[in-house]
């Protein structure tokens, strides 16, 4: 038989080989690197064997698929190590995640990050010694009886749920038995470089009805180097937590009595409305801005069908033998304000927008700070238009959102396209248009795109745009979705030019998507030293001695007239102490008054990088700041 490789040349065998003894014929080094092989296109193990003519490719670590072999190699090695530890623990699942992979475990014990040292350690002694891992293709009933006669009760039900003409593969790790599609590494020796980073709570299968089990997340890479260097980003991701620098910078906290609902001081707050100052205005004059109720009968949530789609992320309530749900999107409640009057080809587009607060019931342990929340708040807009309107409000949105991005200091900014998930409304025929439309937009703009199968709302595909922060970390924020479905749903209708009462298209849009989360993003992105615009508190004027106070509210008071957000510290503690607190703090400028500075009519100015700027008058100082707010971003307008 004749095995083609990616290079081109051909290896002749007399006999079927195992993709290891191809990987052998052409060389034992790689044989020796060898995870897995590609053949004609499908990933396997290196133990299977190839019985015709065929197309072969030897994975080693190198490669994409070989850095998620080893990670995902490692779940299993992790649960090895945790069933020699806690015999009495039941393995659940333990995927690949980006940069790593967790595993979900149910055991009597809750898990200490002293114990999951020691699972660690387990784990560093069982791969050293380089035991070979067994793959056994079993029928169903096998897997069944393997996983009953260990008492694995989701193993169990995960090979049960398996249809019968399905491969099942059992991975052996000397004594521990795991269940997987694979590939796996031959052997443990290529399994060196990870660390176990966290543990958290998960429901089983996601869904929060189900039992709670104990998640342990780890890292894995291809070399010590690569794990070190990514490390050293956690570590530094660690110290940007927004969490911390929110409580330090006294910004906002969070507490049990609100699961997932923050409570933000007045620092935060003023960030906050920056922010939603700064969208308001680049809205203005061409956009509606709208309140709508905080809650709506639930009836309207069947017909627009969010109520099918996310059911128990709702919050409902009753009041008059009444069912309400606790508003989770702005999308129903815009229709019903586009509703109210008569529309004619002439009012549209109708661009309708709100900051509107919404409640989503995320299971609790999926909550993360800003980042994964109950209660938030969305830049939403709708817009109502013909679809002769449609490119041209598509590229708009695109292009005033990469400038957003590009204003808050995020200039890697990655582009999906998701198109129709397989639960969905709205006929084949009208996906079709909206997929179309979308596509043609982003071609046209010139962007570079990604596509995600299957992963559009449910009403219509969308675009996604994804911010890549100063860590290299993405966080998914904009979006504009495409929606032939829901005003017909709805009820939404204009009168064309000849008379005839036609379905606008909808779109919908948010730039930021939750303000919460884009403030999260925010501070990690910049450690919490935020541009002077974005800054809560943009100055601080410190006096060195009490006999300076006078001149420090004098100051203070001239920067409020020019709309600088400042505060006084008049406490008396060093000037040293002072500098420190506020370094701490990452306040932007600070400013000092002291003999010479009384006497002269000025003020010494130091920035928070530590750079001095001397001492300068007042207007001189306002005139720094105003252009050192300007140089980042929109304008002087801002700089309050």
């Amino acid at each position: 038989m004749q095995i083609t490789l990616p290079d081109g040349s051909v290896k002749r065998f007399e006999h079927p080989v195992t993709v290891m003894q191809i990987a052998a014929a052409v060389g034992p080094g790689l044989a020796k690197a060898a995870l897995a092989g590609r053949v004609n296109g499908r990933l396997v193990d290196t133990c299977v064997e190839v019985a015709g003519d065929a197309a072969v490719e030897i994975i080693t670590s190198r490669d994409r698929e070989g850095l998620d072999i080893i990670r995902h190699s490692f779940a299993h090695l992790m649960g090895h190590a945790v069933k020699q530890l806690h015999p009495d623990a039941q393995m659940a699942i333990g995927p690949v995640i980006e940069n790593g992979f967790y595993y979900d475990i149910a055991c009597p014990q809750a898990f200490s990050e002293e114990q999951m040292r020691a699972i660690e350690q387990r784990m560093h002694e069982l791969a050293a010694k380089d035991y070979d891992v067994v793959r056994e293709v079993v029928s169903r009933e096998e897997a069944v009886r393997v996983f009953e006669r260990r008492n694995e009760r989701y193993k169990i039900e995960i090979a049960g749920a398996i249809p019968e003409d399905e491969e099942i593969a059992l991975y052996h790790h000397e004594e521990y038995t795991d269940m997987c599609r694979g590939p796996h590494v031959p052997n443990t020796r290529h399994l060196r470089a990870f660390k176990l980073t966290g543990l958290a709570g998960a429901y089983w299968r996601g869904d929060h009805r189900n039992e709670m089990l104990q998640r342990i997340y780890g890292t894995a890479w291809e070399s010590r180097k690569q794990l070190d260097a990514h490390l050293k980003l956690l570590a530094e991701a660690d110290k940007r937590d927004h969490r911390k620098l929110g409580k330090q910078m006294d910004w906002f906290h969070f507490q049990p009595e609100a699961p997932g609902m923050v409570f933000w001081h007045q620092k935060g707050w003023t960030l906050f409305r920056l922010i939603e100052g700064y969208i308001r205005d680049l809205l203005r004059g061409d956009y509606q801005e709208v309140h709508t109720p905080q809650m709506l009968d639930l009836s309207l949530w069947k017909r627009s069908g969010h109520l099918d789609k996310f059911g128990d992320m709702i919050f409902t309530t009753e009041s008059e033998k009444r069912d309400y749900a606790i508003k989770p999107m702005n999308c129903p409640a815009h229709v019903e304000i586009y509703r109210q009057g008569l529309k004619s080809y002439r009012d549209l587009p109708c661009r309708i927008a709100e900051f509107g607060v919404v409640h989503r019931n995320e299971p609790s342990g999926t909550l993360h700070g800003l980042m994964r929340a109950r209660r938030f708040t969305q830049d939403d807009a709708h817009i109502f238009c013909s679809e002769d309107q449609l490119q041209a409000e598509i590229t708009a949105l695109i292009e005033m959102t990469l400038r957003v991005y590009r204003e808050f200091g995020f200039d890697d900014v990655l582009v999906a396209f998701s198109d129709r998930p397989q639960q969905r409304v709205g006929d084949d025929a009208l996906w079709d248009k909206a997929e179309a439309a979308l596509q043609k937009a982003l071609t046209d703009y010139g962007l570079a795109f990604a596509t995600h199968p299957g992963e559009g709302a449910f009403y219509g595909p969308k675009i996604e745009f994804t911010l890549q922060d100063s860590l290299q970390r993405k966080w998914q924020c904009g979006t504009i979705q495409l929606d032939f479905s829901m005003p017909g749903r709805l009820d939404a209708e204009y009168t064309a030019e000849d008379g005839s009462r036609r379905t606008p298209v909808m779109i919908h849009r948010a730039i930021l998507g939750s303000l919460e989360r884009f403030v999260g993003i925010l501070i990690e992105h910049h450690g919490g030293r935020l541009p002077l615009w974005l800054a809560p508190v943009q100055a601080v004027v410190m006096n060195i001695t009490d006999k300076h106070a006078p001149y420090a509210l004098e100051l203070l008071r001239g920067l409020e007239k020019c709309k600088i957000r400042a505060v006084c510290d008049l406490r008396n503690e060093k000037i040293g102490y002072k500098i420190r607190n506020h370094t701490l703090q990452r306040i932007p400028w600070m400013l000092i008054a002291g003999d010479a500075e009384v006497a002269a009519g000025k003020v010494a100015v130091r920035l928070l990088d530590g750079k001095d700027l001397g001492a300068m008058p007042l207007e001189e100082l306002v005139k720094l700041m105003r252009e050192d707010a300007c140089a980042v971003t929109r304008g002087a307008d801002r700089s309050h």
